[in-house]
């Protein structure tokens, strides 16, 4: 089974998330997207015609979405089939949370490593994949 095929993000925390990406816009030249968001945009190597992203962003630092984790990150991983995967690590005893989100960005689920940060699992759409 495929696992992980790919990074699809990285989040992290700031005290405050607009200037950190102001910060980064004029000394990096990371500018965010109209949603708030970097999106580094790519092609698949072995398939070309296939288009995918990676997602950077801070996060307000009092944010609940890295629980229960007490971490200030939180990496986004791209996997080819989440229930499968879920299941699989499920069985070999990893920390899986119950919750599932499925909307038109993907599949989302998530796991918590042995230091206990939580790691979110996405199955982009079909058409991202």
């Amino acid at each position: 089974m495929r696992r992980v095929t790919g990074l699809g993000g990285i989040f992290f925390k700031a005290s405050d998330p607009k200037a950190t990406q102001a910060w980064y816009a004029e000394h990096l030249g990371v500018v965010p997207d109209t949603d708030g968001y970097v999106s580094f945009k790519w092609r698949e190597r072995d398939e070309p015609e296939r288009t995918g992203y990676t997602v950077w962003s801070p996060f307000k630092s009092d944010t609940a979405y890295f629980a229960p984790s007490e971490r200030p990150f939180m990496v986004n991983f791209r996997v080819a089939d989440l229930h499968a995967l879920l299941a699989a690590l499920r069985a070999e005893g990893v920390t899986v949370m119950d919750a599932i989100e499925e909307s038109e960005f993907g599949k989302f689920g998530w796991i918590l490593d042995p230091d206990g940060t939580k790691i979110e699992l996405w199955e982009p759409p079909a058409e991202e994949a």
